[in-house]
């Protein structure tokens, strides 16, 4: 498998239209040219929380979404991403249920981490907890065995809950690798082509480290992993949110990356007009990443930003997204926190919002987004240009549902028709085809205001001009007659 050097589409399973039978019908109505790269479909299958990401199994569709025949039309056109949450699975699978009922006695029982298998004795000790990069107040959660009665707690990452409802893989066993061969085999049936790993920074827990992206047992892990996934002819995505020199780790060992330094880099271009860092960045960045702008969670800051940003300029920019109806979500642990107290972990909200609803600004970020080399993903919110949901905010009280949308047939409709849109499509269209997109990338001089990133193959070349005082982006390339063509974006 070769991962198309083209434009992906990510979505929820229901989000466009309602179920994958849907989502199927509108990307071939709508967008059959458009996400030549694939779509990647955020968790379809049965889960007890997080909006998928607590997964009972991978063996099953949720049935409100549809069926893996469903994922399986969908890969006949497009190739498909899903996740794989590595590190967990949800507390209400089979396999926990049965270790609730029978303890140690289960057959399942060695796919989770007990916590005498992190400590000699079975009892967490603080100074060792204080040393991990949580994300909950304590990593494990204390559940009753319904046959003894005992009390066992269980190492537990992740869940709002408590006890909570993710609960971690022993991913040193070999019946959680059995597990994860039998979920490949069926991501490989269903015309799976790329798997996301999600969390997989969280996998190693190691008395005396963070607890996260632990050297080098996490390339024992990868490794594997990664083995599995070649014998079927799929893809991995590692997703791992982390200080950008881990990033880089990742891709010296030969695997893709996200690029979760480019969306606040290209916001801080573009809202305070001035390209240095920017370019500075594109100059020395790794090629083979996945770009994005908009996700289901938000814009990355901290950890990913650190060393990058300056924490006072930062918090300037996250109050202008405040005000343009943004809300944050923030970093749990003190030793993870900026020395002034700076704690953004994420900025959410839709990137067009964010810009404003400036058509202009947003076209811009797009067009550096696909320029920037890399394979560029973009989120289904951003496609349509939609706007901060606000109503479902207040409804969940789940702040990430900001940008969480969900599309009904007549508004996809509504919102391929608006200008913004459908300059975005022609943009998508090619940066699809031009030829150049698979050559040789530079970052050409230009002055503070102003952006111009060149692609060269051949004869065939075409050259990104972004003016930052105005947010104009015009494109001059070699069209097929061999003459100088211009494209205002």
């Amino acid at each position: 498998m070769v991962v198309k050097n083209q434009v992906q589409l990510i979505t929820y399973p229901d989000s466009l239209g309602g179920d994958l039978k849907t989502l199927n019908n509108v990307l071939l109505k709508y967008f059959s040219d458009i996400f030549k790269g694939g779509v990647h479909i955020l968790p379809p299958f049965p889960s007890s929380g997080d909006r998928g990401f607590a997964p009972l199994t991978y063996l099953m569709i949720e049935p409100k979404f549809g069926t893996w025949e469903d994922i399986k039309a969908i890969g006949e056109n497009f190739d498909v991403l899903v996740d794989l949450m590595v590190n967990h699975i949800s507390g209400e699978s089979i396999y926990f249920q049965d270790f609730l009922k029978q303890g140690r006695k289960s057959e399942y029982a060695d796919l989770f981490i007990t916590l005498d298998k992190v400590w000699e004795d079975g009892k967490p000790v603080k100074k060792d907890i204080d040393k991990m990069s949580l994300r909950r107040r304590v990593p494990y959660s204390t559940f009753k065995i319904k046959e003894t009665g005992e009390e066992e707690r269980v190492w537990t990452t992740f869940g709002k809950t408590s006890p909570s409802e993710q609960i971690d893989l022993d991913v040193r066993s070999d019946k959680v690798k059995q597990l994860l061969k039998e979920f490949f085999v069926n991501f490989s049936k269903h015309n799976v082509k790329i798997v996301r790993l999600d969390a997989v920074g969280y996998v190693i827990k190691k008395l005396g480290t963070s607890c996260f992206f632990v050297e080098p047992e996490i390339y024992d892990f990868l490794d594997w992993i990664k083995k599995l996934a070649d014998s079927m002819k799929i893809e991995l995505l590692p997703e791992v949110h982390a200080h950008y020199s881990t990033q880089y780790k990742l891709a010296e060992h030969g695997f893709w990356i996200y690029d979760f330094i480019l969306p606040y880099t290209i916001l801080d271009t573009l809202i305070n007009k001035s390209s240095e860092k920017l370019c500075e960045y594109l100059k020395v960045r790794p090629a083979r990443q996945f770009t994005m702008l908009d996700c289901h969670d938000g814009i990355p800051v901290k950890p990913d930003m650190d060393d990058l940003i300056d924490t006072k300029e930062a918090r300037k920019l996250v109050d202008l997204t405040l005000k343009r109806g943004s809300n944050l979500s923030l970093i749990l642990s003190e030793e993870d926190k900026a020395e002034d107290g700076f704690d953004v972990h994420q900025i959410r909200g839709s990137y067009y919002s964010i810009l404003g609803c400036n058509d202009d600004a947003y076209l811009a970020a797009r067009a550096i987004q696909f320029f920037a080399p890399g394979i560029p993903q973009v989120y289904y919110v951003g496609l349509l240009a939609g706007e901060n949901d606000e109503e479902n905010v207040k409804k969940t009280g789940e702040g990430r549902e900001i940008n969480r949308h969900n599309f009904s047939l007549e508004e996809i409709d509504r919102s391929v028709q608006k200008e913004v849109v459908q300059r975005l499509l022609k943009l998508i269209r090619f940066r699809n085809e031009y030829p150049a997109f698979n050559g040789q990338f530079e970052v050409l001089d230009s002055a503070k205001d102003e952006i111009r990133l060149y692609w060269h193959k051949g004869d065939r070349y075409c050259t990104l001009f972004l003016d930052l005082k105005n947010n104009k982006s015009v494109i001059e390339y070699i069209d097929e007659s061999g003459k100088v063509a211009y494209y205002s974006i």
